[in-house]
């Protein structure tokens, strides 16, 4: 369709969020605290995944 500009969407900025917030060593940078006996950088990596999943619906669903 002529004129569609669905893919300049400034909600698509959000997608860098999920990229650059893992690359920040400082947050995990350290073994405590523990989450149920697991190290920080563990449970944080699934935090991550979290972040991702969570970045990715919302960017999905306000640019449908």
């Amino acid at each position: 369709m002529p004129g569609n500009n669905r893919d300049r969407s400034p909600w698509y900025w959000l997608l860098l969020v999920p990229i650059a917030v893992p690359l920040m060593t400082f947050l995990f940078n350290a073994a405590e605290p523990t989450l149920l006996g697991f190290p920080l950088f563990y449970w944080l990596q699934l935090a991550f995944i979290v972040l991702g999943v969570a970045t990715t619906t919302l960017v999905y669903r306000m640019t449908r």
